[in-house]
């Protein structure tokens, strides 16, 4: 598969993307794959469903600003609100970052990942709501979530696994995020300074980047932290194949 254009990794560009029936889009390689582990759900008696998927940038920049401005809640580890005002820049960053992607660094811009849920474990009116308690043990969504490690275990994900399975001190753990592996694994690298730049300078986004300052003096750390994962984090069963539909 040819690698994503400057544009389609950072968010600005739709040209990689299709629309799915609920009018959620992805990747074209990551739909098609999906529609198959939704086949593969449905007859296990999930209805696999999508929260979230693609992600612009400049939605993704609307979240961020919001967050900074104390418009849109951060919260830490325990669900507790976090007093954003009270806390210098740098703290501001790192806490909005713990569930946040910076703009222009989303997975979701790929159009590889998606945050998923069982609809036919909920009421209709359910409000979804990506909590921890959803999918812990026990929780309304444990059991698709349950049934999705067996699936990856097996190597029988169709490509899909967690890349924020673990809490490697960056984001936090995610075990609705799913990613479609043979896209997303090399995305991430192709992220650099220059690119960040050129996206955060366009005309493409209503505001400027709020606490751009900080960012770029902290851009190493926070892309290795909060972007990069290990490369074990799709690594399927020895004799499995990552690319099966």
């Amino acid at each position: 598969m040819a690698p994503l254009s400057a544009g389609e990794l950072t968010g600005l560009r739709e040209t990689h993307l299709v629309t799915l029936a609920g009018g959620q889009r992805l990747h074209a390689s990551a739909a098609q794959a999906w529609a198959a582990l939704v086949a593969d759900a449905r007859a296990a008696g999930f209805d696999l469903a999508v929260a979230s998927a693609y992600r612009s940038c400049a939605r993704q920049l609307a979240i961020w600003n919001g967050k900074v401005r104390g418009e849109r809640a951060v919260h830490d580890d325990a669900g507790a609100p976090v007093d954003i005002g009270a806390l210098p820049d740098t703290g501001k960053v790192l806490a909005i970052l713990r569930f946040s992607a910076l703009p222009g660094t989303s997975r979701h811009h790929w159009g590889t990942d998606l945050d998923v849920y069982d609809a036919r474990a909920v009421p209709a009116d359910y409000d979804v709501q990506l909590s921890p308690a959803e999918v812990a043990p026990g929780g309304v969504f444990d059991a698709v979530h349950n049934w999705l490690d067996e699936r990856m275990a097996r190597g029988e994900s169709h490509g899909f696994y967690r890349p924020y399975a673990a809490d490697r001190g960056g984001v936090a753990p995610e075990r609705w995020h799913l990613s479609y592996a043979p896209v997303a694994r090399d995305c991430a690298g192709l992220l650099n300074a220059a690119l960040l730049a050129a996206c955060w300078d366009g005309s493409h986004c209503d505001e400027p980047l709020l606490l751009r300052e900080t960012v770029e003096a902290l851009l190493p750390e926070l892309l290795e932290r909060y972007v990069d994962v290990p490369g074990d984090w799709c690594e399927p069963p020895v004799g499995a194949n990552l690319f099966d539909l």
